[in-house]
């Protein structure tokens, strides 16, 4: 299984969760929770993972805990579908 190395921009206490679009190469992740706690980030987690269609397991963060960007790793993320949420 290939894992999928990509860097997001976590946009905290938006009025919806959302996977989507492109802040200088980084997938857009906005989610409701503030970010106060990790809260944003294991929110910002749990959307990729459904956005990808894996489980949340399989998305791991590896830099950025306290960032708004962040790097992750998505276990059998697939490149095209990351093609399409880039738009």
């Amino acid at each position: 299984m290939t894992t999928l190395r990509l860097t997001i921009r976590v946009r905290p206490g938006a009025s919806r969760t959302s996977v989507g679009g492109a802040y200088a190469d980084a997938l857009v992740v906005r989610v409701n929770e503030r970010a106060v706690d990790g809260a944003a980030t294991a929110a910002a987690l749990r959307a990729v993972a459904g956005a990808f269609g894996v489980p949340r397991g399989a998305v791991r963060l590896v830099s950025g805990a306290t960032s708004r960007t962040k790097i992750l790793d998505v276990e059998g993320g697939d490149p095209e579908r990351l093609r399409e949420l880039l738009g």
